[in-house]
């Protein structure tokens, strides 16, 4: 896919409860990044109160480990580190959690390090004002739902975590990863797959990887997409020749009430896939929602 993220492996991983009775340092998050000191050799463990997706620096994967089990991140520095800052991104709101761990040799007669658990700051938040009669975030939002859930997926899928910004309501949704997408685009030579999926009030928008198999280049009309959609958006507006590095993009279909699997038309033949278009109607919304993505 284009614009790996070379600085950053991210991966996601199921956080849970500290076990009972366990002795554990508590870290507030405020905003300002947590330190977590480590020492060399010895294991260290987070726990927090969501699922969070984990950005490590390129090149500290020798000296840092980095896995999960049982609810919890495992860190274990192999060498000597310095401060280094890791992310810890909400996989639902896409917030982020900073930490500097650091690793240093033990001392004579050093006391294992505790495990360390996460709270996030309590924050107050109301949907409506008691004095002025504020309407709810959903009834004052400004910017189309489908424009902010295309450019959140685009972000999550193609931008580096610090840079992905936090929308409130977002969640991320479970996505078959076989779904059956011959139907998609059936008068272009492409191959699709389902990547993931995130919901916003009653609209889901699903990231679906485009690969052309073919020896040519390829133009991408969101009008040729076979299904019922309420907007559309390619990552790049063209596909290279198969095998080239531009063969894959992405698109991002946005449908109402329900995921992706309701929303596809049954399977055509391709001859009759020109005739079997969106409705005129549909077809300019989605050209609209796409160049307004963009």
């Amino acid at each position: 896919m284009k614009n790996a993220l070379p600085l950053l492996a991210a991966f996601v991983l199921t956080v849970g409860f500290v076990p009972p009775g366990a002795a554990v340092e508590l870290l507030r998050w405020q905003r300002l990044p947590l330190a977590v000191p480590l020492v060399v050799g010895e294991e260290r463990v987070v726990f927090l109160d969501r699922n969070v997706r984990v950005g490590v620096p390129a090149g500290v994967g020798e000296r840092l480990r980095v896995q999960s089990a049982g609810g919890a991140i495992y860190l274990k520095a192999n060498d000597a580190l310095p401060p280094t800052r890791i992310q810890l991104q909400d996989v639902e709101s896409g917030a982020l959690i900073l930490i500097d761990v650091a690793a240093e040799p033990a001392r004579d007669g050093q006391a294992p390090l505790e495990p360390v658990r996460i709270v996030e700051e309590d924050v107050k938040t109301t949907e409506t004002s008691g004095t002025n009669g504020t309407a709810p975030e959903t009834s004052r939002r400004q910017t189309p739902v489908p424009v902010v859930l295309v450019r959140y997926a685009a972000q999550n899928l193609y931008a580096p975590l610090r840079t992905v910004e936090p929308v409130a309501g977002i969640r991320r949704v479970p996505l078959r990863r076989d779904l059956a997408l011959d139907a998609l685009l059936p008068a272009r030579p492409v191959r699709a797959q389902a990547l993931a999926a995130w919901r916003l009030e009653d609209q889901w928008v699903t990231a679906v990887r485009l690969t052309n198999v073919s020896a040519h280049g390829l133009d991408l009309d969101p009008r040729e997409l076979l299904g019922d959609f309420v907007a559309a958006s390619f990552q790049h507006p063209t596909l290279g020749p198969a095998g080239e590095a531009t063969d894959t993009t992405v698109v991002y279909l946005v449908t109402r009430g329900h995921g992706l699997a309701e929303s596809l038309w049954p399977a055509i033949a391709p001859v009759d896939a020109a005739v079997n278009r969106p409705p005129a109607a549909l077809s300019g919304h989605l050209e609209r929602a796409s160049r307004h993505a963009e």
